[in-house]
Parts: C-alpha cells; structure tokens; sequence
C-alpha cells in the first residue's frame, strides 16, 4: 500500500483555464516540484498546453506525474450541456489518456440558486424529480465517457452546485452504479457544507477512488456562511486555511485511509484567490510538510 501525495493548480489560484490573472502553467509546474510533490493535476482543460508532447516534456523536466482532471462544469444546466460540460469532458479525457493520468473528477459548478445557500443545507434550493434525473444522467454520461478512456471517475461535491451536501451525494452515489462512478473526496467541501468528513469517509471507504487534501478555517466559514458569502470571495477570506490548521482533523483522516488499505494519489487543493497576493508556493511547501510530520 502506497499513499502518493500531490498538489494541483488551483493551489495557485488556477480556477478557469483562460483567467488573464492565472501564472504561467510552467510556473505552476516549476513551484510544485520545488515544494516537495511528485505529481500534480492538469487543472481546468485549455490551462496546460494539450499537445501531449508539449507537456510530457514539462513534466518530464520537473519530474511530475500527471494524476489526473477535473470537469469543473454546469451539470445542472440542459442548455450547456454539448458545447461547455461534454466539450470539457472529452477534452480532459484525451489530455489525461495521453500521459496515462487515472482520475476523472466531475464537479457540478457554481449554480446562482445554490451559491447563497453553501453551507446551509436544509434552505438549499433542491431540483424536482424531472430536474434531478436529467442532471443525474448527464453526470452517468461523462462518467461513462471517462471509463471508456480507461479512467477512473470520481464525483466530487462543492460549495454552491447541487451536488454539495451529503444527502445529495450520497442519493447520486444511490443512483449510478459504482462500477462507473466512484467517488473523489474533498475534506474541505464536505466540513464547508457543515458535515463531518471523517465520519463519511468511514462509510464510503470503499467507494473511495482518489482524494482531495483542504483544510477549513472555522472561523472564516462561519462568517461566510452567516453572510451567504460569494464562494471565490470565501477563497480570498482565506477559507481554505494550511493544512494542520482548520477544522478537519488529518490525523483521523490518515488513520481511515491506511485501515481501509487506500493505495494511490492524495491531492492538496488549496484554493486562493489569484487577484490578492499570496505565497502559494510556501503554503505548498508548508502543507507537504505538514502531511510529512503527521505520518503521509
């Protein structure tokens, strides 16, 4: 059993692949070898060049492993579905095929009727059945695309999309079969919607393909969710605090993972805003060696 720990571009503010304020995506790369990571994610489709060439001699160079993708889209929008959410799937899908990268992660992204209500689940607006089916079925259908590139698919819940509180979650999971789509945890997303991570992941342990790292600053998600903040204002509030120094506890989430035998990739996802200065290359360095000191 291996435990591999990574870092992706978000750590870095990359959040849209065409953002004028994003750094170069060879800085990125360059600074998440520097902080100690053997492997980083591709970040949103367009941001890293998709000439595989291109990049296997970026990662190459920097020794990095690509571990894998996020489809961070409008699932819940019919009208996008073909030319935004499908487009972004197949794109990321031949990226990650290309360099032998394993994980497929499906995001639904910011929704306007649930953004206010990020960590509020019970005023949550919720879909009605008709809504919900079509939005579970395009969700089956990109995870579906992601097998048949040879990839494992995790869905991963987020503040402000309608896959954001447990129940919704886990009912998803209820609905598509596990030989498809499995599951990429977000400590993080999972103490912002106001449950406990570690218990969940004690009962989904199985279902459990990949991880992603965050810590939660109780202080500011507290403000945040009184004030029904903006999510990417609650990013430059600092939300998402080092690892070590939030509100999940890594030490319980280490001893889940090595009981249930996990083997793979772990990655730190610390988003920040990219407009407000900021040292993410000494968070990077600061959480891998904080994973390090506590067993990872």
């Amino acid at each position: 059993m291996t435990i591999l720990i990574g870092n992706a571009p978000c750590s870095w503010g990359v959040e849209f692949a065409q953002d004028p304020r994003n750094p170069a995506w060879r800085t990125v790369l360059q600074e998440c070898a520097e902080a100690g990571y053997k492997g980083i994610e591709l970040g949103p489709v367009g941001f890293m060049p998709e000439d595989p060439v291109e990049l296997r001699e970026a990662l190459d160079e920097f020794d990095l492993t690509l571990i894998g993708g996020v489809v961070f889209r409008p699932f819940h929008d019919a009208l996008k579905w073909e030319d935004d959410v499908l487009d972004g799937t197949l794109r990321t899908c031949k990226s990650l095929q290309a360099h032998g990268a394993k994980h497929l992660v499906l995001i639904d992204s910011i929704s306007p009727r649930r953004a206010p209500t990020a960590g509020r689940a019970a005023e949550a607006e919720q879909m009605d059945a008709v809504e919900w089916a079509a939005f579970r079925d395009r969700i089956a259908e990109a995870a579906r695309i992601g097998v048949d590139h040879g990839l494992t698919v995790g869905i991963h819940a987020h503040a402000g999309g309608f896959v954001d509180f447990e129940p919704e979650l886990e009912r998803l999971l209820n609905e598509v079969s596990d030989d498809t789509l499995k599951i990429c945890f977000d400590t993080g997303h999972h103490s912002y919607a106001g449950f406990d991570p570690v218990a969940f992941m004690k009962r989904h342990m199985g279902r459990i393909s990949y991880m992603h790292f965050k810590d939660i600053d109780p202080a500011v998600k507290a403000d945040v969710v009184a004030n029904r903040t903006d999510f990417y204002k609650a990013c430059g509030q600092g939300i998402f605090c080092n690892l070590g120094q939030g509100d999940v506890d890594f030490r319980m989430v280490r001893e889940t993972l090595l009981q249930a035998g996990f083997d793979g990739w772990c990655t730190v996802e610390q988003d920040c805003d990219p407009t407000l200065p900021g040292t993410p290359t000494d968070d990077a360095r600061a959480n891998r060696e904080y994973l390090q000191s506590i067993g990872f």
